[in-house]
């Protein structure tokens, strides 16, 4: 992990705004960006003291006013058309301040921990799947990244480093995998621009990226004195420095891959989310964006035992606490020797799957896999059953794998499971009579079970032991 480099509030001020001018602006509103269509998109920044400003949009040629307050600050928001450009905005207080190369389309944020972070060109000795291939496709003048980097602070910040960059092999390959080839993906398929925001910082905690609002009632979590030294994993201290200089920034929805450093306080997890996500819209002020996320992978934790089954429920459970959400699902894609799994692109394309079909209504396009629905037992087969499986089952020819069985006595055997009809019957001569069935519920299982739509079903457990 690089050495985290904290700016200066002179340097951070020269790289958020624009000093050539009375008017002022944060770094998300810049050259280069791209603003939502179709909607009320919010501008704000700084001007003279009680001055009128006048902003006007070339895509319309409208102009909007606005009156700075004493201490210069003024906000307001701009109607924007359907997708296209480049546009200009101009600012006047008195002094013209103009940005150009401004495109209109789609904007999602990125953010989480370190499988979300892990750029394109990947990490020592861990690689991304297709990077190559990746980087040598990567101009596309339709896309344009903005990425926050590694901060923290005890107080809310409004300045950042940061600035939205066109797409090319460098930007390209120092940024999320997951990210960038969500949006190269969506911006293929709508044929609208894409702008993609990147506020992931590895190693971190969901209480980090909680703003002090939503972290009320958590009660497994201690915050640290304010004399102590500062460290990623307080509370709030992300949210300060890296989530809430951008809030307000137009978002069609949001991405979300973090949970390895919630492994132990598991169980309370969904509700964090479920506060999280109402914070974050609250503040966006932009409505119920959609919230996609990513359900962690098997892997092999050096410093636990099987906490990551407890996390994947309270990650499932997290969709029905938080409206206009869903989970991709990953239990085929993870790693045995590294905790960054190496194929992001299966990654995007499950989450390009919730939005395309739950966002953008494409019709036809699947985005669940099978969902355990019931457990019949019938002499020594324990035969279950799915939701989220109309064409039925598939295991792709090969036999399922990480099926366990247990009586009575509450001990699980592996287990042989065969696809039947639009059920799977699982049994062991270990256990005459089943009582209970586990899929994949251990750190280091994987999954192979999907719907015929090639969607991965989620681990699950039966009984509640």
């Amino acid at each position: 992990m690089k050495a985290l480099k904290l700016l200066p509030v002179a340097a951070a001020l020269l790289f958020s705004f624009n000093s050539y001018s009375k008017v002022t602006l944060p770094a998300i509103i810049s050259n280069g960006m791209v603003l939502q269509q179709q909607s009320n998109a919010a501008l704000w920044g700084k001007a003279k003291s009680g001055a009128k400003l006048t902003i006007i949009t070339s895509w319309n040629q409208k102009t909007y006013t606005a009156n700075a307050a004493k201490d210069g600050s003024w906000r307001l928001s701009v109607q924007t058309p359907k997708a296209g450009g480049p546009f200009k905005i101009t600012f006047n207080d008195g002094e013209k301040l103009v940005l150009d190369d401004i495109l209109i389309g789609e904007v999602w944020l990125c953010s989480g921990q370190s499988n979300m972070e892990m750029q394109v060109k990947g990490y020592s000795n861990q690689p991304i799947l297709h990077s190559n291939d990746i980087l040598t496709e990567a101009e596309e003048p339709g896309v344009r990244l903005f990425r926050v980097e590694r901060n923290m602070s005890r107080t809310p910040l409004t300045e950042l480093n940061a600035k939205w960059e066109h797409t090319n092999s460098e930007t390209v390959g120092q940024f999320s995998a997951v990210g960038y080839q969500f949006a190269r993906m969506l911006q293929q398929r709508l044929k609208v621009p894409v702008g993609i925001i990147q506020s992931a910082f590895g190693g971190t905690v969901i209480e980090a990226w909680m703003n002090k609002k939503a972290f009320e009632g958590v009660t497994d979590f201690k915050i640290p004195a304010d004399t102590a030294k500062i460290i990623k994993n307080e509370p709030f201290v992300l949210f300060n420095a890296m989530i809430n200089p951008i809030a307000g920034f137009n978002i069609k929805g949001a991405l979300w891959y973090q949970g390895e450093n919630n492994r132990f306080n598991a169980g309370t997890y969904d509700k964090k989310m479920e506060a999280m996500v109402k914070e974050w819209r609250s503040i966006w002020g932009c409505g119920e964006f959609p919230f996609y996320y990513v359900q962690l992978a098997p892997n092999v934790y050096k410093d636990g035992k099987d906490q990551v089954p407890v996390i994947y429920e309270s990650q499932a459970r997290a969709m029905s606490l938080i409206p206009n959400s869903g989970m991709v699902v990953s239990v085929d894609a993870g790693s045995q020797t590294t905790i960054h799994p190496p194929d992001k692109t299966i990654i995007a394309k499950r989450l390009l799957y919730w939005a395309l079909a739950r966002t953008y209504g494409k019709k036809g396009v699947s985005y669940m896999g099978p969902v355990y629905k019931a457990l019949k037992v019938e002499g020594a087969k324990a035969i279950v059953s799915f939701d989220e499986i109309p064409a039925g089952l598939t295991a792709y020819d090969k036999p399922l794998i990480s099926f366990e069985v247990a009586g009575a006595d509450k001990v699980f055997y592996p287990a042989t499971a065969v696809i039947s009809g639009k059920t799977v019957v699982v049994q062991s001569n270990d256990v005459k009579t089943p009582v209970a069935v586990r899929y994949a519920f251990k750190d280091r299982s994987e999954g192979n079970l999907y719907n015929v739509e090639g969607l991965p079903a989620a681990p699950f457990r039966t009984d509640n032991w």
